[in-house]
């Protein structure tokens, strides 16, 4: 009877390492995440000087593409004194030695099966599926009887930039936001690659962290009720600031409000919170950039 319970001891035990080390585990850790982004922040930092070098000299708030998120920490390195070009360069660093951190933290191991790279990437792709089907849906709601650009664009688009903070209308921003060339194309790549990663960083790793400390661990929340306010705040706070955004001290319109959209982003941060309490920054980050180059190329083969 004793070798049997030990026998079905070191079963579980087994299952139990098993689950430890499989594939969702593994790829949840800081130190995975760094290394699946890490392709996407250099893509970003090269595509900004092919495509919009003018990030690394000019005001931000009168360049097109500059992602909002990404301008946020600039300002906050700027606090340390350094200049535009230094902040553009530290920004990613920023990034990395949070989760550097968030893996010391953990004390978890730091080995990455590269095989388990490419299935990450499928994975995000797949992930990013159903925002482009809803994205669709609301848009036919919103207006069936219309192709125009400028309808789809406002709701398919999760990314912020301060592109649209200089034009007068939504209509006007969208028509001069998305047409086929490809330096648009381009630059909305650049844009869509920024904001999940920095985006995510913002709403998603720093908000929601931090809204649960202060819910659960000042105020004394209960834990689950704590995570279902966390998400809520960070979710609206992540639509607002596609509509009104505070940089450079003040706050700008970057997209007249309207309620679809609106909805729809709300519903997006609420799906890449969970994707985030599930997965990890690594995916979550790596769905948002996906699915906005997938928005990219439906604007521009679809609806340009």
């Amino acid at each position: 009877m004793a070798a049997k319970n030990s026998d079905g001891a070191d079963k579980k035990s087994r299952v139990a390492v098993a689950a430890e080390n499989g594939y969702f585990a593994r790829t949840s850790r800081p130190f995975y995440a760094l290394v699946f982004i890490l392709p996407f922040i250099i893509a970003y930092e090269i595509l900004v000087l092919l495509v919009n070098p003018q990030l690394l000299t000019e005001s931000v708030s009168n360049i097109r593409g500059a992602v909002v998120s990404f301008v946020w920490i600039q300002n906050f390195l700027h606090y340390f004194g350094m200049g535009t070009k230094n902040a553009w360069l530290f920004a990613p660093v920023v990034v990395i030695v949070t989760l550097l951190i968030l893996q010391l933290a953990a004390r978890q191991s730091w080995k990455v099966r590269p095989g388990d790279l490419p299935i990450m990437a499928v994975e995000c792709l797949v992930l990013a599926i159903p925002l482009i089907v809803l994205a669709l849906v609301l848009n036919r709601g919103a207006n069936p009887q219309s192709s125009a650009v400028g309808n789809f664009s406002g709701i398919i688009v999760c990314k912020t930039s301060l592109a649209e903070s200089a034009s007068g209308t939504a209509a006007d921003n969208m028509s001069s936001s998305y047409d086929s060339s490809s330096h648009n194309i381009a630059m909305d790549i650049l844009t869509g690659i920024g904001a999940g990663i920095y985006e995510e960083l913002i709403f998603r790793l720093l908000l929601i962290s931090l809204s649960m400390m202060f819910f659960e661990t000042i105020l004394g929340v209960r834990r689950m009720r704590a995570v279902i306010i966390s998400v809520i705040i960070s979710s609206i706070l992540f639509s607002l600031h596609h509509h009104f955004v505070f940089i450079n001290g003040q706050f700008a319109v970057s997209e007249k409000f309207s309620v679809i959209p609106f909805a729809f982003r709300t519903i997006a941060g609420v799906f890449f919170a969970v994707i985030f309490a599930a997965r990890g920054f690594g995916i979550t980050a790596g769905t948002h950039a996906f699915y906005d180059i997938i928005a990219t190329f439906l604007n521009a083969w679809m609806f340009g």
